[in-house]
């Protein structure tokens, strides 16, 4: 099972899903992991009801920084920011589907804090992260 989900990372660092960057963006946001040097750069449009209408990723990193930004571009397309404010850590590593070391889940979890902080701003991610640390 760890197989398919190992390629279906490097199909997604490969081949990045909604790779670029949207001109005219609703919703723009970069952040990076100092410790590994992962950047992402989120630029969405969403409309009158909060509905995303349109992702693009641009950055560079590791295949699972990448893989995670591509994976969850396909999922958030169609929905909410109400129903994007509910994915949660554990959400991003099911979705990646192997075991990852400390470093890794860091660079699991930017898209996920880009996402967070590009459409709640930075105090809406620190509090996502405070109440995973409770879990």
């Amino acid at each position: 099972m760890e197989d398919m989900y190992r390629e279906i990372i490097l199909d997604h660092a490969k081949n990045p899903r909604h790779a670029g960057i949207l001109e005219s963006a609703d919703i723009e946001c970069e952040e990076h992991n100092p410790l590994c040097g992962d950047r992402l750069h989120l630029t969405m449009r969403v409309d009158e009801n909060d509905r995303i209408t349109e992702i693009a990723w641009d950055g560079d990193g590791c295949a699972i920084s990448q893989a995670a930004a591509s994976m969850l571009g396909e999922e958030i397309i169609g929905k909410t920011l109400d129903e994007v404010r509910h994915i949660d850590k554990e959400h991003i590593l099911e979705m990646i589907g192997i075991p990852l070391s400390m470093n890794r889940i860091k660079c699991a979890l930017l898209s996920l804090k880009v996402l967070k902080i590009g459409a709640y701003g930075l105090a809406e991610w620190r509090k996502s992260e405070d109440e995973e640390e409770d879990i």
